[in-house]
């Protein structure tokens, strides 16, 4: 929670000085982008979606007659930024959510450009990392935009049904009619533990070893040692490709056949993504003469097992992760 932002500030912002309106807006930045992530399920939407919120802020700065908190002002501007913008562009996917999964592997797949697809988030801040774990927010993309809105507010967020009923222009009964919908469908795509509490459970020492061990086996080619890390229905998808495998033998088919042997030589970097486990992937590169960004591996962990790998391809994520641009 924000400090109550000085009258001197406020006044000043009012009458057009914009670095007051930023000192204003930057202790709440961070938590405005996560849920603008949330609604939209794409950092880069969720950074225009911001970048827009602000601009419309900071024309309306003047009608803000401080009767909620400027925090409560600035969700209720960048909700209904969110919600405009829900309204009119696609939500975004997994493969898992177009068609079954695929029984051995797919060589030479080809990436789908007309999905809308959904993208890692780079670590939030403790507090924030359940709300934007990749099981929850793929739940989210399955929402309306009120229901999605309504749900985020009340569970992430802590608004009460009233407060959500005059950030979304509606009325309170609307707004439990939502909440209870969007409970429904989340409770049936969400798994019971959360990522944060598992991670917990596990302990850094037994994370470290996962880290040492996955890295370790796609690096080396090691089968026998990747196995020994999934879970029985295991499944791996990598967005924008449509494919997708679920339990081991077809997921070992694909690891050996695909990132084993057909990919070339890797290096991961450990990082953390949506609250959860990930590296940062780096593919040989012969021109270059080192390992070039690749895509960005985030693991969904049941007990001290991988129950899911995503990857998420695309060389320019890894700048909002701040890994490096070459690994030797």
């Amino acid at each position: 929670m924000s400090e109550i932002p000085s009258t001197t500030d406020l006044d000043l912002a009012r009458d057009g000085d914009d670095a007051a309106f930023n000192r204003l807006v930057e202790p709440l930045r961070r938590e405005l982008h996560a849920h603008c992530y949330r609604m939209l399920g794409s950092t880069h939407d969720a950074e225009d979606a911001l970048q827009d919120a602000l601009l419309r802020a900071w024309r309306s700065l003047a009608r803000f007659e401080g009767r909620s908190s400027l925090r409560s002002w600035l969700y209720t501007v960048a909700t209904r930024t969110c919600l405009d913008s829900v309204e009119h562009r696609r939500k975004r996917a997994l493969p898992i959510d177009l068609g079954p999964s695929s029984e051995s592997a797919v060589v030479g797949d080809v990436p789908l450009a007309d999905v809308a697809w959904l993208g890692p988030y780079p670590d939030a801040r403790y507090e924030q990392r359940e709300g934007v774990e990749l099981a929850f927010v793929a739940a989210l993309q399955h929402l309306p935009g009120n229901q999605r809105a309504a749900l985020l507010l009340f569970e992430v967020l802590g608004f009460s049904a009233a407060e959500i009923a005059t950030i979304m222009d509606t009325s309170t009964a609307s707004v439990n009619s939502a909440l209870q919908r969007a409970r429904r469908i989340v409770a049936e795509k969400v798994p019971p533990m959360t990522q944060a509490q598992t991670l917990k459970g596990i302990g850094d020492l037994r994370l470290r070893e996962i880290v040492a061990q996955y890295s370790g086996a796609l690096e080396r080619g090691d089968a026998d040692a990747l196995v020994q890390l999934l879970t029985a229905d295991v499944t791996w998808s990598m967005p924008p490709l449509p494919h997708w495998y679920r339990g081991l033998d077809a997921v070992m088919d694909f690891a050996v056949r695909v990132p084993m042997d057909a990919c070339g030589a890797w290096r991961r970097v450990p990082t953390q993504a949506n609250g959860q486990l990930a590296f940062g992937s780096y593919l040989w590169d012969d021109t270059a003469g080192t390992h070039l960004p690749f895509a960005i591996d985030v693991l969904t962990l049941r007990g001290d097992r991988i129950a899911e790998v995503t990857t998420f391809i695309g060389a320019e994520q890894h700048l909002a992760f701040g890994l490096p641009a070459s690994v030797a």
